[in-house]
């Protein structure tokens, strides 16, 4: 299961990433227009293409809708941004087919960013995500994507068996760090305003240390800084993104 809209860049990659491994392709696009869907219409040569075109819903109600439009055993979900590594490939297939698939009710994988065709390993990192769950457990009501937006999370109820798999999900959400922190400004954007909507407020307090918190959590706890002048540019973006989100939050409270 896979959402997107204007995708083109990557999407391409990640459904060669699971060419073989899928018999069934949920794609839940949100408008696009620069070709991405041709790519996803491509993918019928080689497995059933299940094309849901819908107006942007959010982060979490965009994906509980392409959940609920799976229909096989197990959904694998995948940023549109997201190439399954060929370890973490090998893995799902050895779920699915060897008698231990019976046993598990979800896997979680470990995902890496991806920065100039190197994966980044302390960076960010570890960054655990739950990506593969049965059906069954959805239509029961038992898993479910959760959060609030832009932070949504596949979550499964108390007592289910979840594994581990092997490999990464690489994760090549940008090519550049300038680019990163244009994504930075628009994730910030959404998570003030989902924050606001609950009843959080901002704070001049909050303005000041949690940069500082987010650039010293990853050089000091992460070790970014052992993936080289990447590193402190992925320490910087964090410190810029989590200023811009308290200062919206903050001007979000000053202005109602």
């Amino acid at each position: 299961m896979i959402p997107c809209r204007n995708n083109a860049r990557t999407i391409g990659r990640v459904l060669e990433s699971v060419r073989g491994l899928c018999s069934q392709l949920v794609v839940i696009d949100s408008g696009s227009t620069d070709g991405t869907l041709e790519l996803v219409e491509a993918c019928r040569e080689w497995c059933e293409v299940v094309l849901v075109q819908t107006h942007w819903r959010g982060f979490v109600a965009t994906k509980g809708m392409g959940l609920d439009s799976c229909n096989r055993k197990y959904a694998l979900w995948l940023d549109s941004d997201e190439p399954v590594s060929g370890e973490m490939a090998e893995s799902v297939r050895r779920l699915l087919t060897e008698e231990v698939g019976e046993d598990v009710d979800a896997a979680k994988v470990r995902r890496v960013v991806e920065y100039k065709g190197k994966l980044l390993r302390h960076s960010w990192q570890p960054e655990w995500r739950l990506r593969m769950v049965k059906m069954e457990l959805v239509r029961d009501g038992r898993a479910r994507f959760a959060g609030i937006d832009p932070h949504d999370y596949l979550e499964v109820e108390d007592g289910i068996s979840v594994a581990s798999l092997d490999g990464v999900l690489v994760h090549d959400s940008f090519e550049t760090f300038g680019e990163h922190l244009g994504n930075q400004l628009r994730l910030s954007k959404t998570s003030a305003e989902s924050l606001y909507a609950i009843g959080k407020r901002g704070s001049v307090w909050k303005i000041v240390t949690s940069p500082i918190g987010a650039f010293l959590k990853q050089v000091v706890v992460k070790g970014c800084w052992r993936d080289g002048y990447a590193g402190w540019l992925a320490a910087s973006t964090s410190a810029a993104g989590a200023l811009m989100k308290h200062v919206m939050l903050y001007e979000l409270g000053r202005g109602r």
